[in-house]
């Protein structure tokens, strides 16, 4: 079973790679299934039938993307099964406008990432300025779990410790120095039926560690964690399903014996 569950395409700000050639590289690539999750991260970018006074960037222009799942659902059908799901950007302050959108469109799949605290922009470096790594960090998983707690319409928790993509200083140990909170975001979202994403792009990016880290993919395991999906977070095609399937064999060295894909947002198991 060979699928990517994490892909960005010209309807996230940050790609302008065609939808329909995604499909079209996915089927190439021998992929079963593909989830299509395009950026939405209230706060920081607007809807596209929102004025633009601050010259903000767009979310997904919701009609035109739904539409064209559609469309190539049908097309290609028969050669490979297509996923509907968005990346919600959320923050504490954004819940009541992702609870709307939940409720507006049928998806199958949602991950909730945290991109940005306060609408502080983690890859520009706003949110880390004129802070330490300890400062950072716990602001970070503060956020995260605040988020987790409150916030039910997701799937997975995405790139759980991803701010390690986006800092500029060495020789912090983020697991060990901020497991209890990582422990209770993984128990809050083991409570809550949820999952968690191993993110292959921390290849890419040349991380010392996988995303999340080895130690958090073993405690979520070790708390009791079942579901999990594997996605390349690819925004253009040299990257679309890379790594997925040596990591899904790092997974099962862990101890990981299957991994999900989601319908109607229900989990779906599969042997690694």
């Amino acid at each position: 079973m060979f699928c990517d569950y994490h892909v960005h395409t010209e309807f996230s700000d940050d790609s302008t790679y065609k939808m329909e050639d995604v499909i079209k590289d996915a089927i190439q690539l021998g992929m079963r299934e593909i989830c299509i999750t395009d950026h939405v991260d209230y706060g920081v970018k607007i809807d596209v039938d929102q004025p633009n006074e601050g010259n903000k960037e767009f979310n997904v222009d919701y009609y035109r993307y739904f539409s064209e799942l559609k469309r190539l659902k049908e097309k290609y059908r028969h050669q490979i099964v297509i996923k509907e799901g968005l990346e919600f950007g959320v923050q504490s302050h954004t819940i009541d406008q992702f609870n709307k959108l939940y409720n507006n469109f049928h998806l199958d799949f949602v991950i909730l990432s945290i991109h940005q605290v306060d609408n502080k922009e983690f890859w520009t470096r706003e949110f880390q300025n004129q802070s330490t790594q300890e400062e950072y960090y716990t602001a970070y998983f503060n956020e995260m779990y605040n988020v987790v707690q409150n916030f039910q319409n997701y799937s997975v928790l995405g790139h759980m410790d991803m701010l390690k993509r986006y800092d500029e200083k060495n020789g912090y140990d983020v697991f060990n120095q901020h497991k209890e909170m990582i422990t209770q975001i993984l128990k809050c979202v083991i409570e809550n039926g949820k999952g968690i994403e191993l993110n292959t792009s921390s290849i890419k990016y040349q991380l010392d560690d996988l995303m999340p880290s080895t130690d958090i993919l073993k405690l979520y395991l070790e708390l009791g964690g079942k579901i999990i999906t594997i996605g390349s977070d690819s925004h253009r095609k040299e990257d679309l399903g890379s790594h997925i399937k040596e990591l899904r064999k790092v997974l099962k060295d862990i101890g990981y014996t299957e991994f999900t894909t989601f319908y109607n947002m229900k989990p779906i198991f599969y042997n690694i």
